[in-house]
Formats: C-alpha cells, sequence, structure tokens
C-alpha cells in the first residue's frame, strides 16, 4: 500500500489526495483485520460488506443517532463521498496490484461509462477535445447533486470589509474576482503575478498552469502587501506568516482557515468560507451570462468536471 501511495505521488496526485487515500486504505485494512481477511482473499462480496460497515458506521466526535438533517439523514454517519472515495482507494490499490501482476483480478467490478456531456459533443467540430467521463464502479453510493452556495452581494462585501490586513484582502480578492481555489492562492510565487500586466499565473489541479486576468483594485492590494506589509524573507511565496514564531513562512491552509473562522464570527455571515468566495465569483460570470467555456478556462475546470468545484 506504501508502494501504491508512492505510485499515485509519481503520477502527480496532489499530496491532500494521497494523504486521504492513506486513510481510507487504513480504514480498509482495519476493517479486514476486524473480520480475519487477508488481502489476497478479497472479494466483490467482501467488498460489498465493508461498504455496508462504512454506511452503518459512526463518525466519531458527531451529534448521536438522534440527531437528523432536514431531509431525515443521521448526521453521525459517514456522507456518501466520503464512502465512494474509499471505494476509489480500494479500486485503485488492487489496479495498481494488476500492473505488477497481470494474473491478479480486481474485484471491484466496472460499471457503465459516462454519457456525453450534450447531444452534439460527439459529432460537432470540437468532438475531439471532450473527453469521455471514466467508468465508474456499480458499488458506488448515489451521491446528491448539491448548487454551488454563493455569497450575496452584501455577505460578501461585509466579510471581505472585515478584514484588516493587506495580505487577507488580497487573498479573499483573489477568490472573490479572480476565481481561484484557496490552494492556488497559497501556491502563488511573486514572480507568478504580473501587476503591470494584470496576469496572474496559477498552477491548478495536476500542475495544471493556466493564466488569469488580474482584477486592477485586487492588483493594487498586492502592490501594497508587496511594498509595506510582506515580511523580508528569501521565500519565494507571495502570501507568509506575518506574525510569531513562523514569521517569514509561507501560509498554510490551516493558518487560512483561522484566519476565514474568525472573520466569520465577527461578521456572522456563515457561509463566509474560502471557497464561498470562488463560488461568488462563478455565479456572478454565469449571471452576466458569459460563455460556459470561458468560465471553464478561467476557473481551471475540464470540460467534463462539474463547475466551480
Amino acid at each position: 500500500m506504501n508502494e501504491y501511495l508512492a505510485h499515485l505521488l509519481d503520477r502527480n496526485y496532489s499530496p491532500a489526495t494521497v494523504r486521504a487515500y492513506g486513510y481510507d486504505l487504513l480504514a480498509f485494512c482495519r476493517w479486514l483485520s476486524e473480520q480475519d481477511l487477508a488481502l489476497e482473499r478479497v472479494g466483490t462480496d467482501t467488498l460489498l460488506d465493508f461498504l455496508h460497515a462504512c454506511r452503518q458506521a459512526s463518525v466519531p466526535g458527531r451529534p448521536g443517532p438522534n440527531v437528523v438533517s432536514l431531509d431525515g439523514q443521521r448526521l453521525d454517519r459517514y456522507a456518501a463521498t466520503t464512502i465512494n472515495r474509499r471505494l476509489a482507494a480500494v479500486s485503485g490499490l488492487f489496479t495498481f496490484v494488476g500492473l505488477r501482476d497481470p494474473a491478479a483480478r480486481n474485484p471491484v467490478p466496472k460499471g457503465r461509462e459516462g454519457r456525453w456531456q450534450a447531444a452534439g459533443e460527439r459529432t460537432g467540430l470540437l468532438a475531439h477535445t471532450t473527453r469521455r467521463r471514466k467508468p465508474r464502479s456499480a458499488l458506488r453510493l448515489r451521491e446528491p447533486r448539491r448548487l454551488p452556495v454563493a455569497l450575496s452581494p452584501a455577505q460578501a462585501a461585509t466579510l471581505v470589509g472585515s478584514l484588516r490586513t493587506w495580505r487577507d484582502r488580497a487573498i479573499a480578492g483573489l477568490m472573490l474576482w479572480c476565481g481561484l481555489r484557496s490552494m492556488e492562492v497559497l501556491g502563488l510565487d511573486v514572480r507568478d503575478v504580473d501587476i503591470g500586466g494584470r496576469w496572474i499565473t496559477v498552477t491548478g489541479k495536476g500542475a495544471k498552469q493556466r493564466r488569469v486576468p488580474l482584477d486592477s483594485d485586487v492588483a493594487s492590494v498586492i502592490d501594497v502587501y508587496l511594498l509595506a506589509e510582506r515580511p523580508a524573507t528569501e521565500a519565494d511565496r507571495l502570501f507568509l506568516v506575518a506574525k510569531g514564531p513562523r514569521r517569514g513562512q509561507p501560509l498554510t491552509a490551516a493558518g487560512l482557515r483561522t484566519i476565514f473562522r474568525y472573520h466569520r464570527g465577527l461578521t456572522g455571515v456563515a457561509g463566509g468560507h474560502p471557497h464561498a468566495l470562488r463560488h461568488t465569483f462563478g455565479t456572478v460570470l454565469a449571471e452576466a451570462g458569459v460563455d460556459l467555456s470561458v468560465m471553464q478556462a478561467l476557473l481551471g475546470q475540464s470540460p467534463s468536471s462539474s463547475l466551480c468545484k
């Protein structure tokens, strides 16, 4: 399993994905140990039992079985997305075993191939740019399809107005007016921002790079941050820790969550999460009638993926 996780890193999977798969495989191994089963004996029936155990398991730290959501679902159970991710981790493990041993059988059954996005994409002029969705296992659970939650103009103004440092304003501006993901913002280097040319070079999922127009107001905020607030350091990252023992080191995802958690409590904007600012950017583009392909290019989305993910 460690070799499989190392293989994912070699294939340029993000460290967060590899970490999540590692915990998923750890849960699978613990369940196999409780059932006194070896990995070589795992079959489709075994996977069905494992998925059933995941659906019945309680999440530590969640409210008890008497607390349910408005749709009647218990809040102490694992979400369908979590269980499907565990299935994907196990399926990928057996696929990796098959690469090393062609005689090994993958116990995860394959499902039907995904449908085309639209009727004309198969024979249209741009059909060669459209990728089929990968076949998904028949064991996958049905996941609820929820619309992205965006902030209203008043909520966005209240949240951004509560930010006091130029660094925090620049981070919020890049997500709200440029549509960047939080990890894309934290991964920016100083050389990635062309303030004079109003462009940003963004490295997204799968190390895919794209150029995003830089809003003039956000460019001004970044310029002031670089001149007046950014600590003197040899680090290449754009956004750094400003105070404390880690001063001058790159800002982490945990630090960014702490900032927004504090300002959510300060302003009372309950939905003021970092990713909500990106959703707000996509919603504004959609309401303005921007073409879907342009929106996908700005947001760094492939044609087959959901918007604002």
